[in-house]
């Protein structure tokens, strides 16, 4: 069953989300001596990375990987590693050879196509299972979508083989992006789900009700879910 945790502001749901992260990759490195976290761009992250950053000794034996990212330069103001180097990076606490950039530059299907590569040489040591991340960090968007899997997508149907997809077509911009597929989301340790805002409630509801297409959330594995989320955005009916 998903867990919920229901905080009284954004700050709240940043410490407990920080909290939690470094309890998880503390309990990898100690069974598996590594811990594999994959992070989501957006604004309701990027304090939890900053908190983050703040204890070096939680990012010990890290490989930070990322949940998607869109096709521009690392450098610009729309890049999901960017976001990470200025906030969950910015002190060094993770050596560069541990942090797995998905290219964007080189757009959705070659970006994805090394991405996928990467991820498989790291974590399938079989080259045949999916790879296993300890741990994915996700927001949610108004409509209900993860990393870059969008309502309706036929990212959706990728098959439960599919590692990365490229994405030509995003109703956000910019429409290119590269994103892990959803049999990833699915096969980690566990997503952790966080969300802030009254904007944010009915997709969190709709995400911890019926499974469907129409909410990409929807179709995270519930029993390896953590729901983080501010008093405005927690659903205030029961879990499923």
């Amino acid at each position: 069953m998903t867990r919920l945790t229901a905080c009284p502001d954004a700050e709240t749901v940043a410490q407990r989300t920080a909290a939690h992260v470094a309890r998880q990759l503390q309990s990898a490195r100690e069974q598996r001596g590594v811990a594999h976290l994959a992070l989501s761009g957006g604004t309701t992250p990027g304090r939890t990375y900053e908190l983050l950053a703040a204890s070096p000794d939680d990012l010990a034996s890290v490989e930070v990987w990322f949940a998607d990212e869109r096709c521009v330069g690392p450098e610009d103001e729309e890049s999901n590693y960017r976001l990470a180097v200025e906030t969950l990076l910015a002190g060094g606490a993770v050596a560069p050879e541990r942090v797995h950039r998905m290219v964007g530059e080189l757009g959705p299907d070659e970006g994805a196509r090394l991405y996928a590569e990467e991820l498989v040489r790291a974590l399938a040591a079989d080259r045949v299972r999916l790879p296993v991340l300890d741990l994915i960090l996700l927001g949610i968007g108004p409509d209900g979508h993860v990393a870059s899997l969008f309502p309706g997508a036929a990212t959706l149907d990728a098959g439960d083989d599919a590692v990365c997809l490229g994405v030509r077509d995003s109703p956000k911009p910019p429409p290119e992006r590269i994103t892990l597929s959803l049999a990833v989301l699915r096969a980690a340790r566990e997503c952790v789900l966080i969300a802030t805002g009254a904007g944010k409630a009915d997709a969190l509801a709709a995400a911890l009700g019926e499974p469907s297409r129409h909410v990409p959330a929807s179709l995270l594995r519930r029993e390896r879910l953590t729901v983080i989320a501010d008093d405005a955005a927690a659903p205030a009916a029961p879990l499923r």
